[in-house]
C-alpha cells in the first residue's frame, strides 16, 4: 500500500508502537502485535499496511490445537454422557416391563431416577471441562476452574472470569459440547417418558 503525502508510520514492536512519521514528533501506540505496520493521516485515521507472516501463521496453529485439544475433551465427555445413557435405558426398560398396581408411582420413580443420573453425568462432564483447563492453563492465575467449566458448559456466560488469551476457544468449545450433551439428555427424557406412557398403557 502506498503512503500519502502528510502521513506517518507507526511500526509495531513488541506491546507498544513507535511513531516514524515527521520528525521532532514522538508517540507510542499499545496493544498491537510486533512486526504490524500502519500508515496515519493527519486525523489520525490508521490503515494497516502489513501484518507479519509468521505471527499470522503462528495464530491458525494455535487455533487449531485449541480445537483438536476441545475436540479431545468433548469426545472424552461423549463417552462419559454414552455410558449414562445406556445405564438409564437399560434401568428404565426394566422398570417398564414390570406390571405395578401404582403406574403412576412407577413413572414417578423412573422419571425421577433419569433426571438424577443425567445430572450426575453432566456433574461429571464439569469436573472434566474443569481439569482440562488445568491441563492447558487456560484461566487466569486464581480464578475458579469448576465455576469457569460451569458457566461455559451451561452457556450462562457472566463474562466475568475470561479465558487466557492462548486458549480463548476454550469457552466456545465447552459451550458447543454441553449444548450438545444437555440436548441429547432432554430427549432420552423423552424417549424414557414416551417409553414408560406406552407400557402404562
Amino acid at each position: 500500500m502506498a503512503i500519502r503525502r502528510n502521513t506517518a508510520v507507526w511500526f509495531i514492536c513488541g506491546k507498544e508502537a513507535s511513531f516514524l512519521g515527521p520528525a521532532g514528533q514522538s508517540r507510542t501506540r499499545a496493544g498491537l502485535s510486533c512486526g504490524t505496520i500502519f500508515h496515519v493521516d493527519q486525523d489520525q485515521h490508521c490503515a494497516l499496511i502489513r501484518r507479519p507472516l509468521r505471527a499470522r501463521g503462528n495464530h491458525g496453529a494455535i487455533m487449531l490445537r485449541q480445537i483438536a485439544f476441545g475436540s479431545t475433551v468433548s469426545l472424552a465427555n461423549i463417552a462419559v454422557h454414552a455410558m449414562a445413557m445406556i445405564a438409564v435405558i437399560r434401568v428404565a426398560r426394566g422398570a417398564a416391563a414390570r406390571r405395578l398396581s401404582a403406574p403412576m408411582l412407577r413413572l414417578s420413580a423412573v422419571m425421577i431416577g433419569t433426571v438424577a443420573v443425567l445430572m450426575a453425568a453432566h456433574l461429571c462432564e464439569i469436573a472434566i471441562w474443569s481439569l482440562a483447563y488445568a491441563l492447558v492453563d487456560a484461566t487466569p492465575e486464581g480464578a475458579d476452574r469448576l465455576y469457569f467449566a460451569f458457566v461455559n458448559f451451561t452457556t450462562l456466560g457472566y463474562g466475568d472470569i475470561l479465558p487466557a488469551p492462548r486458549r480463548r476457544l476454550a469457552g466456545p468449545m465447552t459451550a458447543m459440547n454441553g449444548v450438545l450433551l444437555f440436548g441429547w439428555s432432554t430427549a432420552v427424557i423423552f424417549e424414557i417418558l414416551s417409553l414408560t406412557l406406552c407400557r402404562d398403557g
